[in-house]
């Protein structure tokens, strides 16, 4: 019964303690949480990273690794948000290797298409959009280059910008908050 007691008494004290902590606004973020969020977030895990690099600036991290699939670039907050992202996909760097195996007529034609895809998605976008757009690829994982059919609307009712891109044949929506520039909801049909 007096462990029991000891116990109880330890699990309160601990839970104050925590909850005290919690409360805390000087809550300090080792850059190891700062790397285990940005790790978290690509999925990936110690092993998996390579060239890991941690820059603290002064309201924020800057976070780089690499992994079998791509590199990755995250701007987290010291509060351990992630602020900004951007991924880069390893197949991107292989695709150079690739016209060498196939014949001449079809290396242009490939290159023609890379162009006219580029074209596409080139449209001018004011600040705002863009900051939609951006925000919207960042949370797919994915670039502006990577993705081909960029549309960005503002729903004035709403408050929202409606982020479209189309990215291996798939057509994704964005729902993107006007103030915060958050990315509220995302679809792909």
């Amino acid at each position: 019964m007096v462990k029991r007691r000891k116990r109880n008494s330890f699990i309160i004290l601990a839970s104050t303690l925590l909850l005290t902590g919690c409360g805390n606004s000087e809550l300090e973020i080792t850059q190891n949480d700062i790397l285990e969020v940005a790790r978290d977030d690509a999925n990936a895990t110690k092993k998996e990273c390579s060239n890991v690099s941690i820059q603290e600036e002064k309201k924020y991290y800057t976070v780089s690794f690499d992994t079998n699939t791509g590199s990755y670039e995250y701007k987290i907050g010291k509060d351990g948000i992630i602020q900004d992202r951007n991924y880069k996909r390893k197949s991107d760097e292989e695709e150079v290797a690739e016209p060498e195996k196939t014949t001449a007529p079809v290396e242009t034609n490939s290159e023609e298409t890379k162009k006219e895809e580029k074209k596409e998605s080139k449209t001018s976008f004011d600040a705002n959009q863009q900051q939609a757009i951006n925000a919207a690829l960042a949370n797919a994982g994915l670039g502006q280059d990577d993705v081909t059919d960029i549309g960005c609307t503002l729903d004035e009712a709403t408050q929202q910008y409606t982020v479209t891109f189309t990215f291996q044949d798939i057509h994704n929506t964005a729902m993107v908050d006007v103030a915060t520039f958050t990315v509220l909801s995302s679809i792909q049909s």
